[in-house]
């Protein structure tokens, strides 16, 4: 549903951010190992489900998200919005009877898929195009439809043959989408802008109704893209000092807005259930769609080619997209998976690029070589873990000192805090590369301590959760 847009603009607006949109939409969509059958894959969809008001007083999903955030729209601005979900289809397998009629069934065997039921899912976009000028006061409201609907696709076998029918089914979503703006208290020509996004359909659970049948009627994914086409929008993550307050009175229910597309730019927010960072992008070695919920790429793709062949059948007739991530594991390139393993680019950055003319040296910088270490300690000789020495409360702490342990609440986790109070041996001072001074302890009453310090198994502590003990 459309209106007033401007489609050109609103799809090179929101380009440079669809494939992490994209990824938010999906997370989740199919887990590993892929297949129905699995354990895993009987709690789909973990992120932005928005279920009929009905069903919240049963389950804990919500029926609505609000985003609010700061824009400082130019003279003539417009601000486009998009809201992106997925609507579930429930998938049923029939096998066709020699009387030629259809019976429904748990499976359709294949000779490269096994068919099952499943929930499926179609992509849903509305956009609505305004003036920022509309926005005040009660602002714009878009309600939505998306109507019942029952389709069918034929299944054959390898013959070309009639075996079998899937029989999709789609249950009916109504929403709305609600958009205002309101100037800030101040000299700032700055709004504040409120875009919620509601389920607004009447079905409720019938006695003992669970989250797997109200999911057809749920918006899954669901997330907005919002777009000035003058103008600009502030970071709620690095607000310009002037805003800091109003962006901290800020109310976002159930999703999280941050500032989308290229570094640099601020006319486009990502508004998603997953909190990111401002300029999110996918991470350039990963080579395609894997689906399962914040799980590493290197490792699925991996663990899924490893997979049996009968396993690869029932993942294959799972969902298009699992027999996508199939087809993907079992042919990536060996220097794809490399690349998998993983990238440090904030050592990229801070080095820079290498020479620039032949004559050129590259400077020695460490890290810049994967063959050499990034400290040598037969080449450092400034420090020395062993033999440093720090100053706690007047006197010299080093190796072999002994120290009590007053871990704070601030920095440490709840292991640490049971540790308050205990007196422990320093095995070594260590620098960081930020300045940081830590030290390696061991406890004086733990029976395993001489096996931790052959293994260099050490606790940290940081030296002001240290204090010094009377060595004996």
């Amino acid at each position: 549903m459309t209106t007033g847009i401007r489609p050109d603009e609103t799809v090179d607006r929101f380009a440079a951010a669809r494939q992490v949109a994209d990824a938010v939409l999906f997370e989740g969509y199919v887990l590993y190992p892929y297949r129905a059958s699995a354990a895993k894959n009987r709690l789909r969809w973990q992120f932005g489900v928005l279920v009929p008001p009905g069903w919240t007083a049963a389950g804990a999903e919500h029926s609505h998200q609000r985003t609010e955030c700061l824009m400082e729209p130019r003279s003539g601005a417009r601000l486009s919005v998009e809201l992106r979900f997925l609507h579930a289809q429930r998938r049923t397998v029939q096998r066709l009877c020699p009387d030629g009629e259809f019976e429904t069934v748990d499976e359709l065997e294949l000779p490269d898929r096994v068919l099952v039921p499943w929930d499926e899912a179609t992509e849903e976009r509305l956009t609505l195009d305004a003036a920022v000028t509309e926005l005040t006061g009660a602002g714009r409201t878009l309600p939505f439809t998306r109507p019942a609907s029952e389709e069918t696709e034929p299944v054959h076998d390898a013959d070309g043959r009639l075996i079998g029918r899937l029989v999709r089914r789609r249950a009916r979503i109504d929403g709305r989408i609600r958009l205002t703006a309101s100037p800030l208290d101040g000299p700032y020509a700055a709004l504040r802008l409120t875009a919620t996004v509601e389920n607004t359909g009447d079905w409720a659970p019938n006695g003992t109704a669970d989250r797997t049948e109200a999911l057809p009627h749920a918006l899954i994914g669901a997330h907005l893209f919002l777009g000035l086409s003058a103008g600009r929008f502030l970071s709620l993550t690095d607000p310009p000092e002037w805003a800091r307050t109003a962006v901290a009175s800020c109310r976002n229910e159930h999703t999280w807005p941050v500032l989308a597309g290229e570094p640099g730019r601020a006319d486009v927010v990502l508004s998603s259930p997953i909190i990111l960072e401002d300029h999110p992008a996918v991470a350039p070695e990963s080579p395609g769609a894997l689906y399962d919920a914040l799980e590493i790429d290197e490792i699925l793709a991996l663990r899924t080619a490893a997979l049996t062949d009968q396993e690869k059948r029932e993942a294959r007739g799972t969902d298009p997209r699992a027999a996508d991530v199939i087809a993907l594991a079992d042919t990536m390139p060996p220097e794809v998976l490399d690349r998998l393993h993983g990238a440090v680019r904030a050592l990229r950055e801070v080095t820079g690029p290498g020479p620039t003319a032949p004559g050129d040296q590259a400077p020695d910088v460490p890290g810049t070589r994967p063959d050499t270490p990034w400290w040598d300690p037969g080449g450092d000789r400034g420090v020395d873990p062993a033999t440093d020495q720090i100053t706690l409360d007047g006197r010299q702490v080093g190796a072999g000192s002994r120290v009590l342990l007053k871990p704070g609440r601030r920095r440490t986790d709840a292991q640490d805090l049971f540790l308050h109070g205990r007196a422990a041996l320093v095995e070594a001072v260590l620098h960081d590369v930020d300045g940081g001074v830590h030290l390696a302890v061991t406890l004086e009453d733990d029976p395993g301590a001489d096996i931790r310090r052959e293994q260099g198994r050490f606790l940290y502590f940081q030296p002001d959760e240290l204090a010094p003990l009377e060595d004996t």
